[in-house]
């Protein structure tokens, strides 16, 4: 018997788990997952959290009842892989043997990677609402802001769902409006990139969001430490931001296994093919989702059209045969605004974020690069495709691959 083994249980790795499980017989394939808790967090409901739109019970659901009974699941923390012997060794001196193994461990918000961030200021007027305990945190903060300085603020590139900071900034804007306090709040987003987003159309677009809320902008801003004393935020070239209440990103980075198994970069992301999503060491290990080094956001709706590519592939090459699909880094996000609207952006490796309609060309229902009530609805609606659709691997109409049917390509210039 041939065995594939799963290293998380999180999107990517559940994902694998149930679409594997229907195409590979039960007699002839063991699937195994490994994962340190039994607790499967929907991360994108995170967001809402700080404001009260969700709560603990809405974000976490068991993660064994998600994947199928035949599927072992084995709960534990996993110590390093052996690649040369194909082992995977746990904690506590447990061995998992392999033929083919998947990383998809995902990535992790570490503030002890910044001087200063983890000290006494932490969870007091220092907050992350990238993990589920920091969200609530932040969201006991808020009730008692009403006055101030309100510093969002990104370590560095790249992070999970990388349009979220933009987000929470749009959010508490507009619930400061709500609370009739907005006057008396300065906000400022402060960001390592040169602009409020990576990609020329959708940073114009929405760096004259923030210019319209009134929101500054520090860009270029490469954090050195925090200065928790004076509650500042110290670049590398001596530029300070001040803060009465920081809502930082801290440094996000793949599992500490990946590292102490030498399969890992400087972030302790695997090195894939970028298309095939196969080890660049090792043919029988592929990184899927956020654990993998390519070039694409780490966002939910990533892994999701990347597996789908990826299960086909994967079958092609245990039978020995060329694996013939190719992701092309594919990713859709909403992108929330405040007063229930989103925007939808829609790119690729070599497309950037365009204006237009989607899923269907000039019918949508839902608008590109535009703030609309639709999008905010579909943002809320994702989160039940997500329990009952996407995890469980049923069929989603629509395609893996981005299309341009529907965007509007800017003009060339003579």
């Amino acid at each position: 018997m041939s065995s594939l083994v799963i290293l998380g249980g999180g999107t990517a790795g559940t994902m694998i788990a149930n679409k594997l499980r229907k195409r590979l017989d039960a007699h002839d394939w063991a699937i195994t997952v490994v994962d340190q808790n039994d607790a499967h967090h929907y991360q994108p409901g995170y967001l809402f959290v700080p404001f009260g739109t969700y709560t603990r019970d809405d974000v976490i659901r068991p993660r064994h009842p998600l994947l199928p009974d035949d599927v072992h699941f084995v709960q534990a923390k996993i110590d390093s892989v052996d690649a040369e012997a194909n082992r995977v060794l746990l904690e506590g001196g447990q061995a998992l043997d392999y033929d083919y193994l998947v990383i998809a461990s995902g990535t992790t918000p570490r503030p002890d990677q910044t001087p200063g961030m983890l000290g006494p200021e932490w969870r007091k007027s220092i907050f992350d609402f990238y993990t589920l305990d920091g969200a609530e945190a932040l969201a006991e903060a808020l009730k008692s802001f009403d006055q101030g300085r309100l510093v969002v603020h990104i370590t560095e590139m790249p992070i999970k769902c990388p349009v979220a900071p933009l987000e929470f900034t749009f959010l508490v804007e507009s619930w400061l409006r709500k609370k009739g306090v907005r006057d008396r709040v300065e906000l400022v987003f402060v960001t390592p990139l040169d602009g409020a987003f990576t990609q020329p159309v959708a940073a114009d677009h929405l760096g004259a969001m923030l210019q319209e809320r009134k929101i500054d902008i520090e860009a270029d801003f490469m954090v050195e430490r925090v200065d928790d004393t004076r509650r500042v935020l110290v670049s590398y070239d001596e530029r300070e931001v001040p803060f009465d209440l920081l809502v930082t990103v801290p440094l996000n980075m793949g599992a500490d296994f990946v590292a102490r198994s030498g399969l890992g970069d400087e972030l302790n992301y695997v090195p894939v093919d970028k298309h095939t999503l196969q080890s660049t060491a090792h043919a029988n290990v592929f990184a899927v989702g956020d654990a993998s080094d390519i070039p694409a956001s780490k966002a939910g709706s990533v892994a999701h059209f990347a597996v789908e590519i990826f299960v086909d592939n994967f079958l092609q090459h245990i039978d020995g045969k060329p694996m013939t699909g190719s992701f092309d880094g594919h990713a859709n996000c909403f992108v929330e605004s405040g007063d229930d609207k989103a925007l939808l952006i829609d790119f690729n490796y070599d497309t950037q974020p365009l204006p237009g309609k989607y899923p269907l060309p000039h019918i949508g229902p839902l608008s590109l690069l535009k703030e609309t009530r639709a999008n905010h609805l579909g943002k809320l609606a994702f989160r039940q495709i997500y329990w009952n659709v996407l995890l469980p691997g049923h069929p989603v109409p629509l395609p893996s691959h981005m299309s341009m049917a529907g965007k509007n390509a800017p003009k060339e210039e003579d």
